[in-house]
This record gives structure tokens, sequence and C-alpha cells, in this order.
């Protein structure tokens, strides 16, 4: 009898760990797949706002070169990633650098870049993050127009040594009780545009080969309305 109790006591408790199991791993895939739905929008946004369009009659979202795994480690990823493309009547104009920084104060902070071809930057966005309430989330465009500051910025203006926040003796403003947050924003742009400089021709080159694909409905579109064009025999390194 005791033997069968075990058993039994067993089977019920592999059932009910299997069952857990299960409903953890769809509450995981189905969150995922909203969080990665809700990031696709924001960028689909942030792409539309940095480079309007007056500026390209391309679809950014289509449009992208992806780096190699060098490149990427560069700009914060531990994956290949892919650059979007910003074309008028197929000529570039800027390309929009997804980049992260890992040295904001409660973790990642998740941005894409839009540089003109000029080096000049067309805008920055914050797409995610985990910073402070009423602090440090300030980079977020809906809470401060903070980010806004980086707008027609180079690597010349300002000059090297006023790229970083006042308390640090740079050009771009801290917030009240948070300097971490936009220290690292600041930190991670600088970067990427020492990166864009540095491999410019070869971006540009690579994008050009890439076959336009006409404007879409930007705006409106989860980012799921296309699949994106890569130039050809394009391998991940």
């Amino acid at each position: 009898m005791l033997g069968q109790s075990i058993s039994k006591n067993s089977l019920i408790l592999g059932a009910f760990a299997a069952v857990t199991a299960a409903i953890i791993a769809i509450t995981f895939q189905s969150t995922k797949e909203r969080i990665t739905t809700q990031e696709r929008k924001a960028a689909s946004a942030a792409l539309i706002e940095m480079i309007p369009t007056h500026r390209h009659n391309n679809d950014m979202l289509s449009d992208v070169l992806t780096l190699n795994t060098q490149d990427s480690h560069a700009l914060g990823f531990t994956a290949p990633v892919d650059l979007h493309i910003a074309k008028q009547d197929g000529n570039i104009v800027a390309l929009v650098i997804p980049a992260l920084a890992h040295d904001g104060y409660s973790g990642d902070i998740k941005m894409v870049i839009a540089v003109n071809i000029d080096g000049t930057l067309a805008g920055v966005r914050v797409l995610s993050h985990k910073e402070t309430p009423g602090l440090g989330d300030k980079i977020d465009l809906r809470k401060s127009p903070w980010i806004h500051s980086f707008e027609a910025k180079s690597l010349s203006q300002p000059a090297a040594s006023l790229w970083a926040v006042k308390k640090d003796g740079g050009e771009f403003d801290q917030f009240t009780g948070a300097t971490i947050t936009p220290r690292a924003v600041v930190k991670r742009v600088k970067q990427t545009l020492a990166l864009f400089r540095t491999h410019k021709s070869t971006w540009l080159t690579r994008a050009r080969a890439i076959e336009s694909t006409p404007s879409s409905t930007l705006t409106h579109s989860p980012m799921t309305h296309s699949t994106p064009k890569r130039q050809a025999g394009v391998t991940h390194e």
C-alpha cells in the first residue's frame, strides 16, 4: 500500500510539474511575442520620426544591411544586427543604426541612431529601457524632449571632449538626481558615430548594392508587412 501511495503521489507531482512547466513556457512565449511586437512598433515610429517622408521614398523597414558579428558587437550586441537604409530616389540619405548601452542605471538601454551620410545626427530614439520612472526615464521622448539634443550633432560639433554630460565637463544636460542614464546614452551615441565614420565607405558601398523597396505606410505598420531585403551574398562573419 505504501509503495502504491508513493507511486501515485509521484505521478501526481510529475503531472503537476509538467502542467506548470507548460503554463510557464506558454506565458513566456506569449509575453516574448508581445514585447517583440511592441519593440517593432516603437522602432517603426522612431524611423519615421527621425527620417520623415519628405526625406525618403523607400521602405526603410525592408531595406536593411546586415552587419558582421564584430561590428554588431561594437554596437553592444552579441549577434549580427541590421542597419536600416533611408533613400531618396535611390540615393542614400541616412543609415539608422541600432545600439545597446549596457551601462544604464537599471540595465540595458536599447536605441536607434539615425546618421546622415555627412556624419551628422538625424535623430536618436530610445526603444526600451528599465530606468527609474521620474528620473532616468527622461531619455524616453514620451517623458522628456531631452533626446532631441542630439539632432544635428556630429563628432566635430561639439568637439570630442564635449561629448559628455555637463557634470563631466561636456555639453549635454544630465537629469536632476540621475546622471548615470544620460551619461550612458551620450557615450553610446558618440561610439556609434565613431563606428559610422570608420566604416562609412564600406557600409555605403554595400547599401547602394541593395535594390530599393518602394515606401509603404510605415507609421501604421507593426513592422511585419514585408520581408527585409538583404544584400545578396552577405554572410555573418
